[in-house]
């Protein structure tokens, strides 16, 4: 009987064994593979800020992409002012909301090509010369600014007798000369000094030398055209190339070590400030899951993409600063994205970047900036440029 006994306690245990084995193997498999990073390239980018409380992340995202512009032609890293390009800039976008009567949008966006615009007519100038702070404030707060400049423009426009604004651009270079100050003439920048366009020449920066490429069904490749979104206000034209062709060229402009300025959309669930992560899964249900783990991902086709641009879901909503790439255990590649949403905050991940997939970035991407010379020869030449 002690032997029954034995043989019978031991067969229990090894199946207890193996049922805690399946057990464990079953709760690895639904959890699947954590994300674990390698960084593939890394291109030189200025420190992570925050664009406040505005909708300025059009200058924020050029600026950083012009430091790092300024630091692959000089290896000096300039802190370029922000709000110089958004002080030069509300007054087009005043100028434009006028000439259309009002019918047209009137916000605190813009796109990359609007800080290229200000640059060519108005120069540049280092932070510490023009901050767009007032009365002691350490934050960007746009939140008046707007309001006041439409009230302006919407009097003038309607023609009212009694109207506090008879002139309307002394009334708008008044509203923002109050809540961003005056724009300097003249500054010192490490004991040497400048105006705008003297320090412009410091940076080596030629405006003329970059390109705004995107992908669309609704006109032909290989030509330029005017991309109709609404912070388009200055009618920027945009280059249209294939969609694989233009995740060909980011990853060449990457490898070549040219960044790129980001325009997207990042209204979706899947793209997280908090985890650091963007991506697009095949099945929704995984959008939680794949925050944290690797998880098979959609696949994205060129009429796709552009139904998803007809139906508003992807919209020109932000942008940002793509400074390299990183890749996952599995071997898959992501954009590595600079974020302008601050990167201290414990609701930031990844210190301010977002690891975008290659995924993401077809279905949701508008357009990218870019230099010339990190254009694959022969792009250069289908588009003629």
């Amino acid at each position: 009987m002690k032997k029954i006994y034995l043989l019978a306690f031991t067969i229990f245990t090894v199946l207890q064994l193996f049922s805690q084995e399946d057990s464990i193997v079953k709760i690895d498999i639904m959890k699947g593979d954590k994300y674990i990073f390698t960084h593939v390239i890394d291109i030189e980018a200025s420190e992570i800020k925050s664009q406040g409380n505005t909708g300025t992340c059009w200058s924020f995202s050029t600026s950083s992409f012009i430091e790092s512009e300024i630091f692959r032609k000089t290896g000096e890293m300039i802190d370029i002012s922000e709000m110089y390009n958004v002080r030069y800039t509300y007054p087009k976008k005043a100028w434009n909301y006028i000439m259309r009567q009002g019918k047209i949008q009137f916000s605190e966006g813009g796109l990359a090509h609007d800080v290229m615009n200000s640059i060519e007519k108005y120069g540049v100038v280092p932070e510490s010369a023009f901050s767009g702070l007032v009365s002691n404030n350490s934050k960007h707060d746009h939140s008046k600014i707007i309001p006041e400049l439409k009230k302006v423009l919407d009097d003038y426009i309607k023609n009212d007798k009694n109207s506090s604004y008879p002139n309307w651009k002394k009334s708008i270079d008044s509203i923002l000369d109050i809540h961003l100050g005056k724009t300097p003439t003249q500054f010192i920048y490490n004991g040497v000094t400048y105006n705008p366009k003297t320090f412009l020449e410091k940076t080596k920066l030629s405006t003329e030398n970059y390109v705004t490429l995107t992908s669309f069904l609704h006109q032909p490749y290989n030509t330029s055209f005017v991309l109709n979104i609404p912070d388009n206000f200055s009618n920027g034209v945009f280059y249209n190339i294939e969609m694989n062709q233009l995740i060909s060229e980011v990853d060449n402009a990457l490898k070549k070590g040219y960044s790129l300025a980001l325009d997207c959309d990042v209204s979706e669930k899947t793209f997280s400030a908090k985890k650091g992560i963007a991506i697009i899964p095949e099945n929704f249900e995984n959008n939680e899951k794949g925050m944290t783990y690797i998880v098979k991902e959609a696949t994205i086709t060129p009429e796709f993409r552009q139904q998803e641009f007809e139906n508003f879901n992807t919209t020109d909503d932000h942008l940002m600063h793509i400074v390299g790439m990183v890749k996952d255990q599995k071997g898959n590649e992501y954009y590595k994205v600079k974020n302008s949403w601050g990167g201290t905050s414990k609701r930031i991940g990844n210190n301010g970047y977002v690891y975008m997939s290659k995924v993401f970035f077809k279905l949701k991407t508008i357009s990218v900036l870019v230099h010339k010379n990190a254009l694959s020869e022969i792009l250069k030449e289908d588009l003629k440029i």
